[in-house]
């Protein structure tokens, strides 16, 4: 399943492709939107008090995600349900989780579980996690709170280290050497570019990153390309990972956070104190090393 930060990725990939991707007010051209008018508490969200009284809040995560968010046994894991129990203690309630799947870009996924709610069996959920950051889209989407920057994300490489026992592996050997991606990710999209197209036969597209770290361990690919946590979380003794220069990479590193309401601007404060004071102590940090994650902090 295509993410919406994939999504946001590819078209920043584009743009860099052809100069900047943002011009230097990235708000310069911005039409303001329309706001939700007449709409209940019940439609929007919760406020503090009612939050507080009620003693839970809802977050709305990414379904079938690891290691983020997903169900084992009917218990919610992952790195995202962690932050989101921490937020939820902090402010002295239960976390409750819905789980989500990616809508077709980050304005439906922002509508549908944050200010307006799905047409058919949707929900609004008080906090969204894994949120990725960007300074135009901020602009475009005046109905959300971006905030809460939590950790960074970043494109990598694993790979098979009994292929590579020397020199670690870059985009230029996948002309001969076969490379996993998901489906439509920015890591599809750069590799089957790259080079006028020239690596397009030997990129082997899988529905997730589980699948295509799979293929890495079962032998059926040398390497595989995308999220760092997400190749970290399918290592095996047999693999490792690395970071190397990605040329015409306009973005391979972005900024994650939370969305909130824009109405409940007091429960967006709370949120970003939470997250503040576990960044400070290194509570994240260790949910990340605790799924044997790299934590990158984020960049603010």
């Amino acid at each position: 399943m295509q993410r919406t930060s994939d999504i946001i990725l590819r078209l920043a990939f584009v743009l860099g492709c052809a100069g900047p991707v943002y011009a230097a007010d990235p708000c310069a051209d911005h039409i303001p939107q329309l706001k939700p008018q007449n709409v209940g508490r019940d439609i929007v969200g919760q406020d503090m008090d009612t939050i507080q009284d009620q003693g839970h809040m809802l977050f709305a995560v990414y379904e079938d995600y690891p290691p983020y968010s997903w169900e084992e046994a009917g218990k919610p894991r992952g790195v995202d349900i962690e932050i989101a129990q921490i937020i939820a203690g902090d402010i002295g309630v239960e976390a409750r989780f819905n789980f989500v799947s990616a809508g077709e870009n980050l304005d439906a996924d922002l509508r549908n579980n944050i200010w307006k709610g799905a047409l058919i069996g949707g929900r609004i959920s008080n906090v969204m996690m894994r949120v990725p950051y960007d300074s135009a889209f901020k602009c475009r989407v005046e109905q959300v709170v971006f905030t809460g920057q939590y950790a960074s994300e970043s494109i990598a490489i694993a790979y098979d280290k009994a292929s590579y026992p020397e020199e670690k592996p870059v985009p230029a050997y996948f002309r001969f050497d076969a490379v996993s991606v998901e489906n439509d990710s920015i890591s599809d999209f750069y590799l089957s570019s790259f080079a006028g197209g020239q690596l397009a036969a030997k990129v082997q597209r899988f529905p997730d990153m589980v699948a295509a770290m799979a293929a890495l361990r079962a032998g059926d690919v040398k390497a595989s390309m995308g999220p760092l946590g997400q190749l970290e979380y399918g290592l095996n003794d047999g693999t490792a990972v690395h970071q190397p220069p990605l040329a015409g990479f306009a973005v391979s590193k972005w900024t994650l956070g939370v969305a909130v309401n824009f109405s409940y601007r007091p429960l967006s404060y709370a949120v970003d104190d939470a997250i503040n004071y576990a960044l400070q102590d290194g509570r994240i940090a260790a949910i990340y090393a605790d799924y044997g994650l790299s934590f990158q902090p984020p960049e603010r």
